[in-house]
């Protein structure tokens, strides 16, 4: 593993343990070259998944991309790190047992907001606004009170 401090090859591992819901590996390590200290996590990847964009272009699939979008949704809000980790593990296993290399973006986006319907109703909000590219007021408050009216049901 590189060092992404000094970029050194070669660094030393001290110590590994699983995360708390067992789906990845959290390792310490140590760069010799410049006595940095970093943490790496390692992830079973059952296959390569692709997005298949709406333009038709295709992609492959970021998990990093994915955890940026959904904590920039969650920032400033009461939302435990290792909850959305959780959620995020989850979309991936789902995109996994689908059984297509293949994931049309919508879908992607569907999960996520499905996802954050159950975690925090405020980065449900923050996310739909830019998934479904609100243009104006009006299309929020079109999206809250159907939201409320879910709710109500």
């Amino acid at each position: 593993m590189r060092c992404p401090f000094c970029g050194h090859n070669d660094t030393q591992v001290k110590d590994s343990r699983p995360t708390e819901d067992g789906s990845s590996i959290r390792r310490r390590r140590f760069c010799p070259s410049c006595a940095s200290r970093f943490t790496t996590f390692e992830r079973v990847q059952l296959r390569e998944l692709v997005v298949l964009k709406k333009g038709g272009q295709r992609v492959p699939f970021v998990r990093d991309k994915l955890l940026r979008s959904v904590q920039i949704s969650t920032r400033k809000r009461p939302v435990d790190p290792e909850r959305v980790e959780r959620m995020i593990n989850g979309i991936v296993r789902r995109l996994e047992s689908m059984g297509e290399a293949e994931i049309p973006s919508n879908v992607l986006g569907e999960l996520v907001m499905e996802a954050l319907a159950n975690l925090d109703p405020v980065a449900y909000v923050r996310f739909a606004s830019v998934y479904r590219n609100f243009r104006e007021a009006k299309d929020f408050e079109n999206f809250v009170g159907e939201l409320d009216g879910e709710l109500k049901d």
